[in-house]
């Protein structure tokens, strides 16, 4: 068996890992990073890369089908049509540049990068097993690192359904995302994020879509207000809704999904393809990190303000950990660690975290809604400015949607927004910026945004609180 040692030793190259080893090496660190698959982890290779790419595609093929009918801005097009191999083929050259560049970047400030299965001995030692390729086939080595700071990134793995386990016409995202072919008729359970940013991008490729989900609305983890505008579209789009229905499984042919709704009553959905996405779980089996024996909150790894686990110098970050299983909270927890560890004075303690739907039209969130800030016990003021009112959103035809600030009654500081329409994705930066750097409203009000764009809804629904927006 060959040894090595290092100062950290990271389990998973997703956004949480690498970032961490890259700061970790930048601060003198010695650094070492195992990945078994690619690095860039799921969201890089088969989560919010690529999805946001197959997005963009099916926008751009949908907006070439309206343009073949009746356009209003004079545009028209004959016969389009979409090789979904070529799409694919495109999406996966941008998830080739962007793992090859994670790699660059981790070589560049040299971090050991191993390629292989690693397996927890203790909390400082750690066997990789790496495949060798020879003339006879693929041999395998063992590799022990000891390690002074161990770094657990191993992410999630997408929940499965007891009646209807992955395979065959059942698939995950990570299937979702590379086909082959179009089916012509796609059954989605779960009308999450995953699931709406997919069944959309299928049905606007032209593939007849079936959403089932067992809560009464779409989007359940976001208020109805904001979700209004997103089961709208998906009504305009032609995707069938079966809220508050159960998913049974597969019928005896196997070529249909068996439903259940709140009456009892069974029907079934015809499907050439069933996509399962009803969340994520912390992937914390096949590893021995149960070895370790950490305390844990539910299947999470249960962790401090500093990313520590139970256990001295080990340390956990990202999906692993729990809800939200967001990349840029990996990203930010894993540099945080690598700072902690070189000497420096840090904690987790974010004032606001984006999330963000890519559905059409997006969502975000950021800090506390209405119901957030009322539950809290606090005094606050809220208002929306419609995009109906903004001039740039009108120029990109999109009318839906809105702007929402929540502040506190008696200083203004902002606690909260909320958009919902085309681009807003965009506005995530700035929402989490002012709350981050304590912005009142007059802060927002008084800044001078740029005519014409989107970011002038945010300043009139800060002026809208205050109860003088302009253009409404």
């Amino acid at each position: 068996m060959h040894t090595q040692t290092t100062t950290l030793l990271i389990i998973g190259g997703g956004p949480g890992g690498y970032v961490a080893a890259i700061r970790a090496a930048q601060l003198g660190i010695a650094t070492t990073l195992v990945e078994a698959a690619e690095l860039g982890g799921t969201c890089l290779n088969i989560g919010c890369i690529p999805s946001k790419a197959m997005i963009h595609a099916a926008e751009e093929f949908a907006k070439a089908c309206e343009y073949a009918g009746t356009s209003p801005l004079g545009i028209h097009v004959q016969a389009p049509r979409i090789e979904v191999s070529q799409t694919v083929l495109w999406k996966n050259g941008i998830v080739g540049k962007l793992t090859g560049g994670v790699g660059a970047l981790l070589k560049k400030h040299n971090v050991t990068v191993i390629k292989g299965w690693a397996k927890i001995v203790d909390g400082k030692t750690v066997d990789v097993t790496q495949k060798e390729g020879d003339a006879k086939g693929d041999a395998t080595t063992t590799l022990r690192i000891s390690c002074r700071h161990l770094l657990l990134a191993t992410g999630s793995l997408p929940v499965a359904l007891p009646t209807m386990p992955f395979g065959g016409r059942v698939i995950s995202s990570t299937e979702a995302l590379s086909p082959t072919s179009l089916p012509k008729k796609l059954v989605v359970v779960g009308a999450g994020y995953i699931g709406l940013e997919l069944g959309t991008a299928y049905r606007k490729m032209g593939v007849e879509v079936s959403v089932v989900e067992s809560l009464d609305r779409v989007l359940p983890a976001y208020d109805t207000e904001l979700t209004r505008p997103v089961g709208a579209s998906l009504k305009r789009l032609g995707i069938n809704l079966h809220l508050g229905c159960t998913v049974q499984g597969l019928n005896a042919a196997g070529d249909a999904v068996r439903i259940r709704n709140g009456e009892g009553i069974e029907s079934e959905l015809p499907a050439d393809q069933v996509l399962v996405a009803v969340g994520r779980r912390p992937n914390t089996a096949g590893w021995n990190m149960e070895s370790l024996m950490l305390d844990m909150n539910g299947r999470s790894v249960s962790i401090n303000d500093q990313c520590r686990t139970s256990m001295l110098d080990v340390w956990a970050i990202g999906d692993l950990t729990g809800e939200p299983m967001l990349a840029h909270r990996a990203m930010a927890q894993g540099e945080m660690v690598a700072e902690i560890i070189a000497g420096k004075r840090r904690h987790f303690q974010p004032a606001a975290m984006p999330a963000v739907c890519f559905t059409d039209p997006e969502v975000v969130v950021v800090g506390k809604t209405p119901n957030d800030a009322q539950q809290a016990g606090l005094d606050c003021i809220n208002a929306t400015f419609p995009f109906a009112a903004n001039g740039r959103a009108m120029t990109i035809e999109s009318n839906d949607g809105f702007v929402r600030v929540v502040a506190r009654r008696d200083n203004h500081l902002i606690v909260g927004w909320q958009a919902v329409g085309r681009g807003v994705s965009e506005l995530s930066a700035a929402f989490s910026q002012s709350i981050e750097m304590g912005a009142a409203l007059e802060d927002i009000a008084g800044t001078i945004h740029a005519h014409p764009t989107l970011g002038e809804a945010v300043q009139e629904a800060a002026l809208r609180a205050m109860g003088h927006a302009l253009h409404i």
